[in-house]
């Protein structure tokens, strides 16, 4: 009897995992017991900054979407939009093809004329952001003819000085606020969710490198700045974020402002191979501007392979169309196609299963990095969460993903907790090596690093050039920046992703002791 079609399925599932379990192992997360019998033992042959993690349950998952073939945006991309969203407690959570699409989409849904005028950025208004970073933050707002403003950065937290804020405003021109939390350390919500409510801005999270960071503040601060769908959200949920304990409010970052973005390229915090999100917050309409400028900028909003939702397809009149004219070929904005596929989104549900013990593991990893290099001081200057005082080295009894943090305002203030994308740490200026040196030393150890992305993006050809073509195009709120270039002139950061093992992440610490100790015996011979 020949086997029926669910049949031929379930067995070609049950190979796919059988293959999977085989061929993927090193893609298997670092505390895997199969990943760690399948490394051996001595030193490992590569460490990747960054990489895909994931078990069989991922390739089962794209390979059961794709023998269903719908292919483009369906039911699994509608539950993951939906399971985001939830997990992050924002309103909607809307798919594209990259986390840079997501940010385009974000600045792009903000110049839409269905906003009030004083809401809508037109070319030639300002949006602040900040100088060292990757250039995907700051090429929307580009792109939609607007201006950025940077601020620098602290170098020991990689986040903009928000004490600059009111520098960069310009009363009638600046109309929101797109900063990234760099390198997965929240940056200072609470000034710049002050600054927002002051002057009425727009505050768009790129949240791509930190999904699961956490940020607390008092619930009396909460109220005062507006963050009342938190507390109220806090209210109703048993688990998960965003909480109250103790009169202090802690949610997610991307859930703070009107808009946030999360990419899913492999590196980041969970991966569908490319794609992202953008999140709307609290304003349900930015939702429908987002997704028309997502879908082509179409008017209509019934999904892929459904029509009439609406139930008077051909009963609207806009622009100068025919009364009665298709409702799904009528176009409210210039837009574009963004969508990424439904067997991507298939991986990213199972992903996003995964994802609190991802958060944990890149927590642990951090904490890894941070202890085994604790001594070095003399030689780096190491991250420290935003409003963190100091980090003292926790006791050996302690768990491993603990970190000791001193709070510059105690618990009358904010605090955060990374969900770290990756070390950074700085070479101190009378250090006896250069950070050009310890990176190609690492890139011989086989040991993966990073500079900050574009470093000090000022300093990129695109801006110099740009500079040189329209002087106009961006202005900085200081002649020079000190700590965008210190950040690109000194900064590395290893990886913190839950791919690593305590194999790999030994060998790590290990490498970079003994580059360091090859200088100190140097001057001992000396």
């Amino acid at each position: 009897m020949p086997m029926t079609l669910e049949k031929i399925k379930e067995e070609i599932l049950r190979l796919t995992r059988e293959y999977s379990r085989e061929m993927h192992k090193a893609n298997r997360p670092g505390d895997d017991a199969d990943r760690i019998a399948s490394e051996g033992t001595g030193d490992p042959a590569v460490v990747p900054y960054a990489g895909r993690v994931f078990t069989e349950d991922e390739v089962e998952a794209a390979v059961s979407s794709t023998l269903d073939f719908w292919l483009t945006l369906g039911s699994e991309g509608a539950a993951f939009e939906k399971e985001l969203a939830t997990f992050l407690g924002v309103k909607h959570s809307l798919l594209v093809n990259s986390g840079s699409s997501a940010n385009l989409i974000a600045i792009t849904c903000l110049t839409t004329h269905k906003l009030p005028d004083h809401k809508r950025l037109r070319p030639g208004d300002e949006v602040i952001t900040c100088a060292a970073g990757f250039p995907t933050t700051v090429a929307p707002i580009l792109q939609n003819g607007c201006v950025p403003v940077f601020l620098d950065n602290d170098p020991v937290t990689g986040n903009a000085r928000v004490e600059d804020l009111e520098k960069a405003y310009t009363p009638g021109k600046t109309k929101a606020v797109m900063m990234a939390h760099t390198l997965g350390n929240p940056f200072d919500l609470a000034a710049v969710l002050a600054f927002c409510k002051k002057y009425d801005l727009w505050l768009v999270e790129d949240n791509c490198d930190a999904l699961g960071s956490t940020y607390s503040l008092p619930v009396e601060m909460a109220q005062a700045l507006g963050l009342d769908h938190l507390i109220k959200l806090a209210g109703e949920r048993q688990e998960g974020f965003p909480r109250m304990q103790g009169g202090v409010l802690t949610a997610y970052t991307g859930s703070f402002g009107d808009l946030s973005t999360q990419s899913f390229y492999p590196p980041h915090h969970l991966t569908m191979g490319e794609g992202g999100a953008v999140n709307i917050i609290r304003r349900a309409s930015l939702k429908t501007y987002a997704e028309s400028f997502r879908d082509w900028g179409r008017d209509c909003w019934c999904p892929s392979g459904k029509d009439n939702t609406c139930a008077k397809r051909f009963g609207w009149q806009l622009g100068e169309l025919p009364a009665g004219y298709d409702h799904k070929y009528i176009y409210s904005h210039l837009g574009y196609n963004l969508k990424p596929l439904d067997p991507q989104a298939a991986i990213g549900r199972v992903q996003l299963r995964r994802l609190d013990g991802f958060i944990a593991a890149r927590k642990r990893n951090w904490e890894i990095l941070r202890r085994g290099l604790a001594d070095l001081e003399e030689f780096f200057d190491f991250s420290l969460p935003t409003h963190a005082g100091k980090w003292a080295a926790p006791d050996a009894a302690e768990a491993a993903d603990f970190s000791r943090f001193s709070w510059q305002a105690g618990n009358a203030g904010p605090s955060c907790d990374p969900s770290w994308f990756g070390f950074m740490l700085r070479v101190r200026p009378g250090a006896p090596f250069t950070v050009r040196e310890l990176a190609a030393h690492l890139d011989e150890k086989r040991i993966g690093n990073r500079m900050l992305f574009g470093g000090n993006l000022l300093r990129q050809p695109a801006f110099v050039q740009l500079r040189k073509d329209n002087p106009a195009a961006f202005r900085t709120v200081a002649e020079t920046m000190e700590g965008a270039d210190d950040i690109m002139h000194t900064a590395i950061f290893l990886g913190t992703y839950p791919g690593l093992s305590g194999t790999q992440l030994d060998y790590e610490i290990r490498t970079i002791r003994d580059f360091v100790d090859s200088f100190r015996n140097a001057e001992t011979v000396g």
